[in-house]
């Protein structure tokens, strides 16, 4: 047996492994750093938890301060760089990260437990963003604008912002990521990043390849954090004036912290926050097609997506119909280890299997529990039910499922993973929790209506507003849809997961507060709009003082 060391994830600052007993200056006269990591956490693999992928240095919040100190050093002269030039370094960024997709993506199946396909998408993201927004470096425009005014000219030019601190979840380890680096890069900005701590080799790959190509030092910062030390070191880059934007990727709950601490510093973050993304199942819908939707968006990276489908909301006439058909397709998906074929592997993380299990306390008695052969944890060998843990005891106790146990056609070893069985909960009602809260796990809702725009509502009910997807051969129907609910991205016989990287991505509500990512949306995040006024007339001329207007007879009537 060979060992291999894990690698070492460390925050990299100005283009280097950051030297921990160093002083950097900042507008004040000096940040001092702490002389050691706060401590050292592995990073290891979900699907086999004894495997540690990286030994990851978390940094206070000091370090923080001092990369994005470095960040505003760097950013001057790479806001010099002009634009079609610093297109070009996003052009080899992303041909370096095909030339080494295979590894990045494996990368990823190893640190996140995420499908090898769903890696390898992931990673054709960063792709297709970077082959978008390279040649959005020769399109960064500004318009030139007529004036009121003789012999003057009025110009507006897009400018960088300046250090923008970007903080990601690790779902999406690598692609999300490139939703705010590339454009940000692109724009002219510098960058201080914070990835999840799980994901954190994956962020230090991807700033790898960046230093390959051609990022300069001290445009893109790593610092590995956890939750407490990143408030505080963004409170305190944002009260020395470091941080000029914020990009946030996570829970709606952090979400808000961020809103009102960007806000005391008269600044809007990019918030892209959660998601209870309901799904409309109408009388005349195709249902295999809905079916196979539901269980992909809903199940996919074992339901720890922000547009994961949270409800089904299908129509009373077609709803045995469809909870037979999805509850038939869940039970024969195949589920584990995430090197193969599988619908999901493992939870993302510890923290999350065991958010998970606390939804599992949300089953009540009237809920109808389908899609695996036990609800809870997919071990090795069948486990004792447990009927009234929790306060699940009147879903016929657990459904009549034994509370933890094995799964038909799991693939893999299920006792070395965080691995956990897919549930439909049918009948969930308006003033359900599991109705109301984004769950964030392998878990789906089923509810009834019985008009379109009771459905609307109870799609709108829950106050997120990031994905949404109706089934339906009805234009009309779709139109009244998309009219009436709030979700920022709306599908329409498609799935409430997927987006392309030329559309804008993000939500309202809950959700976010408007802000958008993907395509040319994401460069009203990382720039400002300057205009220029330019008077050659030799003397001063007053808009809306001295505009001369030709005086109109208005009394004036054609006659007859």
């Amino acid at each position: 047996m060979t060992l291999v060391r894990p690698r070492r994830v460390s925050a990299r600052i100005d283009g280097r492994t950051h030297g921990l007993c160093a002083t950097v200056g900042d507008p004040a006269g000096g940040a001092e750093v702490e002389p050691a990591p706060v401590r050292v956490v592995p990073s290891t693999d979900p699907a086999r938890l004894d495997d540690v992928v990286a030994e990851v240095e978390l940094v206070g919040p000091e370090t923080i301060l001092a990369a994005a100190v470095a960040a505003q050093t760097a950013a001057r002269s790479w806001a010099a760089v002009p634009a079609p030039v610093r297109g070009s370094v996003i052009g080899s960024f992303g041909r370096l990260v095909a030339d080494n997709a295979d590894a990045l993506a494996r990368l990823v199946t190893r640190e996140v437990g995420k499908p090898a396909a769903e890696a390898r998408g992931e990673v054709q993201e960063i792709i297709d963003t970077c082959e978008f927004f390279r040649g959005e470096g020769r399109r960064l425009y500004g318009q030139t604008v007529p004036s009121e005014m003789p012999d003057r000219q009025l110009f507006t030019f897009r400018e960088p912002l300046g250090v923008m601190m970007v903080i990601t979840a690790g779902n999406f380890p690598v692609a999300v990521p490139s939703w705010y680096l590339v454009p940000a890069l692109l724009a002219g900005n510098t960058v201080v990043w914070k990835p999840a701590e799980y994901a954190a080799a994956c962020a230090q790959a991807m700033v790898e390849l960046l230093a390959a190509a051609g990022v300069p030092a001290g445009a893109v910062n790593l610092v590995p954090a956890d939750g407490r030390a990143t408030a505080a070191g963004l409170e305190r880059a944002l009260a020395a004036g470091a941080v000029d934007k914020v990009g946030f990727t996570g829970s709606t709950e952090v979400g808000r912290s961020i809103g009102a601490l960007c806000g005391r510093h008269l600044q809007t973050p990019c918030l892209e926050l959660g998601g209870k993304n309901p799904m409309v199942v109408t009388p005349d819908a195709d249902l295999d097609a809905a079916v196979s939707a539901a269980v992909f968006a809903g199940f996919g990276t074992a339901g720890q997506r922000c547009t994961s489908l949270g409800t089904a909301i299908v129509h009373e006439s077609v709803h045995d119909a469809f909870v037979h058909r999805f509850a038939a397709a869940v039970s024969a998906a195949v589920i584990g280890d995430p090197t193969g074929d599988v619908l999901y592997g493992p939870l993302l993380d510890a923290r999350f299997a065991a958010g998970f299990e606390r939804h599992l306390t949300l089953l009540r008695d009237h809920h109808r529990l389908s899609g695996s052969t036990a609800l809870g944890r997919i071990t090795g060998t069948g486990g004792p039910a447990e009927p009234g843990a929790a306060g699940t005891k009147g879903a016929a106790g657990f459904g009549g499922l034994p509370r933890n146990g094995p799964r038909r056609g799991f693939v893999g070893d299920p006792d070395r993973g965080l691995y956990y069985h897919p549930l439909i909960v049918d009948g969930v009602r308006p003033d359900d929790e599991l109705f109301r809260e984004e769950t964030f796990g392998p878990i789906v809702g089923v509810a009834t209506y019985r008009d379109l725009d009771e459905a609307i509502e109870l799609a709108n009910l829950p106050g997120y507003g990031l994905s949404s997807s109706i089934y339906t051969a009805d234009a009309a129907s779709a139109l009244r849809f998309r009219r009436g609910v709030r979700a920022g991205m709306v599908s329409v016989n498609g799935s409430t997961t997927g987006a392309e990287a030329h559309l804008p991505f993000g939500g309202n509500g809950r959700s976010g507060n408007g802000s958008r990512q993907s395509g040319i949306w994401m460069l009203d995040q990382v720039t400002r709009w300057q205009s220029l006024s330019w008077d050659y007339s030799g003397r001063l001329q007053r808009a809306q003082l001295d505009t001369a207007v030709p005086a109109a007879d208005l009394s004036f009537r054609l006659s007859g």
